[in-house]
C-alpha cells in the first residue's frame, strides 16, 4: 500500500494576498472618514477644556490673591481669540497686561482651521475679581457686562461639533455642544 504524501507549503500566494489588500483597503476606506470625525470631535473638547481651565485658574487667582486676574486675547481683532490668550494679575484693572502685571499663563493659537469667537461683552478680554465675580472688556475694550459666550468651531460645514463655553456673571464656565452657526 502506497501513503500518499502531501508537500506542506508556508505562506500565501499571489491571490491570496491580493484579496486580503482588497479587503483591508475597503475596510479602510470606510473607517478613515469616522476616524477623521473623531479626532475633530476629539480636538474641539480638547480646546473647549482648555479655555474652562484657563478661566477656572483666573477666577481661583482672583479669589487666592484678592486682585482682578484677567484672560485677554493675543489677535489684535476684536471678539477673535483662536490666535490664543494670556492670563495675568491685572493691578489697575484694564484687562491690558502692563510691566505692572505678572503674567501667569500663555495659550498658544489654536489649530488652522478652527476658530474660537466670542460676543461684545469679552470682546477683548474677560477677568475676574477678587470675589469671583467676571467682568467683560465690551465691544470697546474699555469695560462691559459681565456674561457672554465663547464659539469653539472647525473649519468643517458641520456645525453640530461645535462647542460653546458660557460664563455667567458668577464666573463660572460650562461647555456644551452646541448647533449653532459658526463664525
Amino acid at each position: 500500500m502506497k501513503y500518499l504524501r502531501f508537500k506542506i507549503t508556508y505562506g500565501f500566494t499571489l491571490i491570496e494576498l491580493m484579496i486580503t489588500l482588497a479587503i483591508a483597503g475597503t475596510i479602510l476606506g470606510f473607517a478613515i472618514p469616522s476616524f477623521r470625525s473623531t479626532i475633530t470631535h476629539n480636538r474641539l473638547s480638547t480646546y473647549a477644556n482648555e479655555l474652562v481651565t484657563t478661566l477656572n485658574l483666573a477666577r481661583s487667582e482672583a479669589i487666592k490673591r484678592g486682585i482682578q486676574v484677567s484672560v485677554a486675547r493675543t489677535s489684535s481683532s476684536v471678539s477673535t481669540w483662536e490666535a490664543g490668550w494670556r492670563v495675568f494679575v491685572d493691578i489697575n484693572g484694564d484687562g491690558s497686561l502692563d510691566t505692572a502685571d505678572s503674567l501667569l499663563q500663555t495659550h498658544e493659537a489654536l489649530a488652522a482651521g478652527y476658530t474660537l469667537r466670542t460676543g461684545t461683552n469679552f470682546g477683548c478680554w474677560v477677568a475676574f475679581t477678587a470675589k469671583g465675580l467676571s467682568r467683560g472688556s465690551g465691544a470697546s475694550c474699555g469695560g462691559g457686562l459681565s456674561n457672554d459666550t465663547f464659539r469653539l468651531c472647525d473649519s468643517s460645514a458641520d456645525t453640530t461639533v461645535s462647542r460653546s463655553i458660557t460664563v455667567n456673571p458668577t464666573g463660572r464656565a460650562k461647555t456644551a455642544k452646541t448647533t449653532d452657526d459658526c463664525p
